[in-house]
């Protein structure tokens, strides 16, 4: 068999970094396929295989005309990129086999596609290759079990080329114990947390290092925390070893929920592990709204401690918020505002709340007759597929006016410098190389950001400030500063 995999084309949004890409030319997109790439590690060795990734480059008819199927796995973030590509394998003649949470969710949607692989690939996709071989392969494959995360295989990393990438990426667990309402990990994944072993992470680590990578590696986990004794007796020891017997070449970040900071001696071991960032789902300074949306561990707890206290151990804080709860008024953006300020949270993703497939906040608003549409997957696009309580164009002012605060210049680096003011890693990775395209983009930086931008003042201002109080942190400083050039790019599209 010939077999190519096809990763979907995303947007332009928030977490794209389209804009901050154009200081590195030779990075094209910030994460490889670690789905697709996964699957690829249960293939049959002897089959052919082929990855196109459309945020890397082009689908070519050749590809198609060379592949026996074409594999595509998608979210719904991605569903315009995964429209064309179906068209085009139809006009191709070639077989559609497609996976992953969109699929999953929406899978009676497509009917040009071939062969679903619903659900969990380690238990759906063996039995299709088995039926393949034997020429009596059904359309659909699904099943309501959870898998065993020990038969994952390490992904097919050899298919990529990892220079076009700003991370590489690994999964330890899949699973959430909370189940808040607008969140469809639960639904997909179950409640009850499920871990490889350390032997595979190290594995998997092992095979990044061996390929040369020498950079950032995201722990994909929707919660990294979510089984603590796993994490602090097993994974985090080995990967402390590991990473002192290579000379500590990655750094790593993840995401967690906010009950990290009441965990010190978790906190320590990730920094010593090598973790220097976290993204945490604050959501809301309302009380209220965390109660609306069973936001149990962000309740009845000083926020901004919180993150300061995670902030303390070494691990910068990414925070995701959220407006558009029914008990939110219109003061909220002015407190979401005045948190994101005083938090100092640098990368504050706010988002408009939508109502996501198999979510219990979809099927409260379809019983109230609330939905208007499907999600569109991105949150930060100005659009919502829920009638909200607040008048629609209230919450939409509102929500320009927030973010066009946050981000505009004088915000943003205040908050910038507040955070590097109070933030120092406890751990050096004494093995990361800086490359050319590093050093490229930084100096690309002092002309679009410091001589042609806007904010030319708050970024000198910036430079001098850290250079000559936090040299350490300099290459932080100017990579949040890009960052920030993204975020106000991205909405000013709207």
């Amino acid at each position: 068999m010939k077999i190519l995999l096809v990763s979907p084309k995303y947007p332009d949004t928030f977490w794209s970094f389209k804009y901050a890409l154009r200081f590195t030319p030779a990075k094209k997109t910030t994460h490889p396929p670690l789905g697709l790439l996964t699957v690829a590690g249960m293939f049959p060795e002897e089959w052919e295989k082929k990855l196109v990734d459309l945020n890397i480059s082009g689908l070519k008819d050749s590809d198609l005309l060379w592949a026996d199927y074409v594999f595509i796995s998608a979210m719904h973030i991605q569903k315009a990129s995964v429209d064309e590509i179906i068209a085009r394998c139809r006009d191709a003649d070639v077989k559609i086999v497609a996976g992953g949470t969109y699929f999953t969710t929406s899978g009676d949607e497509f009917e040009e596609v071939d062969h679903l692989i619903l659900n969990e690939a380690e238990i759906t996709f063996p039995p299709f290759l088995d039926d393949l071989k034997n020429g009596r392969a059904k359309r659909v494959y699904r099943s309501d079990q959870f898998a065993d995360l020990r038969t994952t295989p390490v992904p097919a990393w050899e298919l990529v080329d990892m220079r076009k990438y700003v991370s590489m990426s690994v999964q330890f667990s899949r699973g959430c114990p909370f189940d808040c309402d607008f969140c469809d990990i639960t639904k997909l994944y179950g409640r009850s947390p499920r871990t490889k072993t350390k032997e595979q992470v190290i594995a998997e680590l092992e095979y990044l290092y061996e390929q040369g990578w020498r950079a950032g590696v995201f722990f994909v986990d929707d919660n990294f925390i979510a089984n603590r004794r796993e994490l602090k007796n097993e994974l985090l020891p080995a990967v402390i070893e590991w990473m002192e017997e290579k000379g500590r070449p990655f750094s790593f970040v993840t995401q967690a929920s906010i009950d990290l900071s009441d965990d010190e001696e978790l906190m320590r071991s990730m920094a010593e592990t090598g973790f220097d960032g976290v993204f945490v789902g604050i959501e809301t300074p309302s009380e209220e709204g965390l109660s609306e949306c069973n936001k149990f561990p962000n309740k009845n707890r000083d926020l901004i401690a919180s993150v300061k206290k995670i902030r303390k151990f070494g691990l910068q804080v990414q925070g995701g918020f959220i407006v558009g709860f029914d008990s939110d008024s219109p003061s909220i953006f002015d407190s979401q505002i005045k948190f994101i300020q005083e938090s100092g949270i640098v990368v504050a993703m706010v988002g408009l709340l939508n109502a996501s497939r198999g979510t219990k906040l979809y099927n409260q608003m379809e019983r109230e007759n609330r939905l208007v549409d499907d999600s569109t997957g991105d949150n930060t696009d100005f659009s919502t597929n829920i009638i909200p309580k607040m008048p629609y164009k209230t919450l939409i002012d509102g929500y320009k006016y927030l973010v066009k605060t946050i981000y505009s210049p004088d915000y943003y680096y205040e908050r910038v410098t507040g955070f590097l003011r109070d933030f120092m890693p406890m751990y050096k990775n004494k093995g990361r190389r800086i490359s050319w395209s590093y050093i490229k983009a930084f100096i690309k930086s002092m002309f679009i950001l410091g001589i042609i931008g806007r904010e030319r003042v708050y970024y000198w201002k910036l430079f001098f400030e850290t250079i000559f109080a936090r040299p350490r942190l300099l290459s932080l400083a100017i990579t949040f500063a890009i960052y920030g050039y993204h975020f106000r790019k991205v909405f000013e599209v709207y």
